[in-house]
């Protein structure tokens, strides 16, 4: 499989998710000269070097998270998000680092205040499918199962598993053109978004198998009465009850693909490892040969390849 990704498609990185795993994985006695934890950018390189090595993709792109409070999504609806703890300050300081980091290792990096990491990377997910690429989604993110489309991928790479559109049901209980749709029906608790109460995941799952949207579901709400579902009844009282709930919950759960990126595949091409800026960048740290190696032997398999 890797072999025919490396040609035809992009990889596209969720950042957060394996930046913050670094940070509480690897110990924050990692310190540079300052006494500043590096233990994040750390672990974060050593992800991002594990993959550019075993994966060798032509095309590539981080996207970071630059705020929780800036989002269009917070201007819909200021309780977005709001009951997350901000990050700690440990942790934050080395974000701009990460990002320095996926530049010295040749990979272009996108952030917003306005759009969230998620919707630059269905931006790019879009825009490569209108040039012939399919995609790499690398996260654990369930969010981010509603880009897949026939020909891309959802990379699991903490789980080490990886689901190709068909699979995404197995998974995560609908098709990936009704997640937005499912996680508005059921809430979702991380991003502080309330759904219909009363509907779990296995009664949205079960509607969904049978109505496409949260449109046609709502377009004939009394069919729902003949569906084998426990307490059809009160599924449909809480329906009609919140239905503005549920369409407000849509429009926050819906991944943006339309965040004003212009990344032509030329921008999305990897670069071999600047190794002046990645030492450099590397001393400033106080990190030792092992980000260097990887980099050195990254750059010694492109020349070969």
């Amino acid at each position: 499989m890797p072999g025919i990704e490396q040609a035809d498609s992009i990889y596209l990185i969720d950042a957060s998710v394996f930046i913050f795993r670094a940070y509480y994985s690897v110990p924050t006695t990692l310190t540079n000269s300052d006494g500043e934890p590096v233990n994040a950018v750390h672990g974060f390189g050593r992800f991002i070097g594990d993959l550019l090595e075993s994966e060798s993709p032509k095309h590539i792109a981080v996207a970071f998270d630059q705020s929780l409070t800036t989002s269009f999504r917070n201007q819909l609806y200021p309780p977005y998000k709001a009951n997350r703890e901000p990050a700690p300050v440990e942790l934050k300081r080395q974000f701009a680092w990460c990002r320095d980091l996926c530049r010295a290792y040749g990979i272009a990096e996108f952030s917003s205040d306005s759009y969230e990491a998620d919707d630059l990377i269905g931006t790019l997910v879009l825009q490569a499918r209108v040039q012939g690429k399919r995609s790499i989604v690398v996260t654990r993110d369930k969010d981010l199962s509603q880009l897949i489309r026939p020909g891309d991928i959802y990379w699991d790479y903490i789980g080490e598993t990886r689901y190709e559109y068909h699979e995404i049901p197995g998974r995560f209980g609908v098709l990936p053109e009704r997640m937005a749709d499912f996680l508005a029906l059921t809430g979702d608790a991380v991003d502080n978004i309330q759904g219909v109460p009363g509907i779990g995941k296995k009664t949205a799952s079960t509607l969904l198998q049978h109505y496409e949207s949260l449109d046609h579901l709502y377009g004939d709400l009394d069919a729902v009465l003949k569906l084998k579902i426990r307490n059809a009844g009160f599924v449909v009282g809480q329906l009609r009850d919140y239905r503005e709930a549920a369409f407000l919950a849509r429009r926050l759960t819906a991944i943006a693909c339309d965040a004003p990126l212009q990344a032509e595949l030329a921008h999305l091409k990897r670069r071999a490892p600047n190794m002046s800026s990645f030492n450099s960048l590397c001393d400033s740290l106080g990190f030792g040969r092992l980000l260097r190696n990887q980099a050195e032997r990254i750059i010694e398999k492109d020349l070969r390849a």
